[in-house]
């Protein structure tokens, strides 16, 4: 499956070959090799064992597969992504991924493995009482640290040099974070040499990430043979609208991603802040409000005079104010961002964009809600999306939601309890995986109290 010319380039091995990394990072890298830069090529693989048919269609399709986009306006278009070029067969000792990320030749190793993958606090410090986690403190290899701590450590013992490990997930400061992650996890694991080896010679760029990519249905297979006349047994879809902004922090090297569209700055905050709390969050309280309201798709709550207006007074009276002032246009890039919710070709399910509130909630709405109180503001606009997932959760809670929910995590008793209590308004409050240091806030609670107030006053006016 690698070419000659394949053979002598630079590698990026990627952990997380799901539908977001191949509709994002690896069209970007396509976009260079069919531009006559063929100085990287992709290997892909996974930590777990639950994508094996994606794995086992594309190492069949030799790393070839479909990308189909889709605009607001329903025109589609097909491209042939041909990026990767070695598959990783998973196997639980991983010993086929930490060949590849620590030869030589490989001078990127980067992943995607949700928000929830990083097991981190707002402090950036480990959970360490996850069980996945905790198995690997002891030297298994379940998570992307104990993955990347063998690569490292392979790495060292055969002297294959530095390497730059990229988080591509929608974390804020996400290179910074993980970094964090990692070398604490060295530290617990007392891998002190290690550790002062991934410091010196590992960089860990932040970057904000971008494309709408719903999980693939079976018509978008249909619509490839159609459109192609390939059988392909792993398309994907996505939006057409697609964005990389990436610190060029690289200590061995990278692809010339700038001559394809991505981004390369000295900060990307400004922009992952603004994606972070205006798409992101947005998305969820949409994908909330629109489940409660008995809606399928993002495109429907979207549509729902309603549920927009919740998403827009969120953004203007307390995301723009927190965020501001800012090199990118808020107001603009909210419109724009509501805008490609209406996508209705994309079919997005809230199914999929209400999946992790435990990850969501930390992650991209209690920095606006810490922010507000710290300038004496009542969050208002803002509560409404914790109170929104709080009765989502309590029809979780009562077996009433229309799919499972899923949330890596998530502890199902913890959540339950907050039901099962006297208070549950104040046992939710308290949780620190949900608030962090907000937990236990009597302003938290004073405001989301008010918010559920009104939420159950529309979802009446709705029934």
């Amino acid at each position: 499956m690698t070419t000659e010319s394949q053979a002598a380039a630079d590698v990026i091995l990627h952990i997380g070959a799901g539908s977001f990394h191949r509709a994002h990072q690896a069209w970007y890298l396509h976009k260079l090799i069919e531009s006559g830069d063929t100085r990287w090529s992709l290997t892909v693989g996974n930590i777990r064992g639950d994508m094996n048919a994606v794995l086992e269609a594309l190492a069949a399709q030799n790393g070839t597969y479909t990308l189909e986009t889709v605009t607001p306006h329903g025109e589609r278009a097909y491209e042939t992504i041909r990026s990767i070029t070695k598959v990783v067969p998973w196997a639980a000792d991983l010993n086929a991924l930490v060949a590849a990320g620590s030869a030589p030749e490989c001078k990127i190793v980067s992943f995607t493995v949700t928000e929830g993958g990083y097991y981190l606090d707002e402090h950036h410090k480990l959970d360490t009482a996850n069980p996945d986690l905790a198995a690997d403190l002891k030297g298994a290899r379940t998570t992307i640290y104990g993955a990347l701590a063998a690569i490292l450590d392979a790495r060292v013992k055969q002297n294959a040099g530095k390497v730059t490990l990229q988080n591509c997930d929608n974390l804020r400061s996400n290179g910074d974070r993980f970094k964090a992650g990692m070398l604490e996890f060295l530290q617990l694991r007392g891998e002190t040499a290690l550790r002062d080896w991934m410091i010196a010679n590992t960089s860990c760029p932040n970057a904000m990430v971008d494309r709408i990519t719903p999980r693939p249905t079976p018509d978008v297979r249909e619509r490839v043979l159609a459109a192609t006349g390939f059988d392909d047994k792993a398309p994907v879809m996505g939006e057409a609208f697609i964005q990389w902004v990436i610190e060029d922090e690289f200590i061995a090297g990278r692809p010339a991603w700038e001559n394809v569209g991505a981004e390369m700055v000295h900060s990307v905050l400004p922009y992952e802040e603004a994606k972070i709390r205006i798409l992101n969050a947005t998305h969820s309280c949409i994908a909330w409000a629109g489940t409660l309201l008995g809606h399928q798709y993002i495109h429907e709550g979207t549509q729902d005079a309603d549920v927009r207006a919740l998403a827009e007074a969120y953004v203007t009276e307390d995301v723009i104010p927190c965020l501001s002032p800012s090199p990118i246009d808020l107001a603009k890039y909210r419109d724009v961002v509501l805008d490609r919710f209406v996508n209705p070709y994309i079919q997005d399910t809230n199914q999929r964009v209400a999946a992790d509130g435990f990850s969501k909630i930390p992650g991209f709405i209690a920095p606006t809600l810490r922010e507000c109180f710290a300038r004496h503001v009542d969050p208002n606009a803002t509560a409404m999306l914790p109170a929104l997932f709080f009765r989502f959760l309590e029809r979780w809670h009562e077996d009433k939601l229309p799919y499972a929910y899923q949330d890596g995590v998530m502890d199902p008793a913890t959540a339950h309890a907050f039901f099962e209590a006297d208070d549950p308004v104040k046992a939710f409050v308290a949780d620190k995986l949900l608030w962090g240091s907000l937990a236990q806030s009597a302003d938290l609670e004073r405001v989301l109290r008010a918010a559920l107030g009104r939420v159950d006053a529309w979802l009446a006016k709705r029934a």
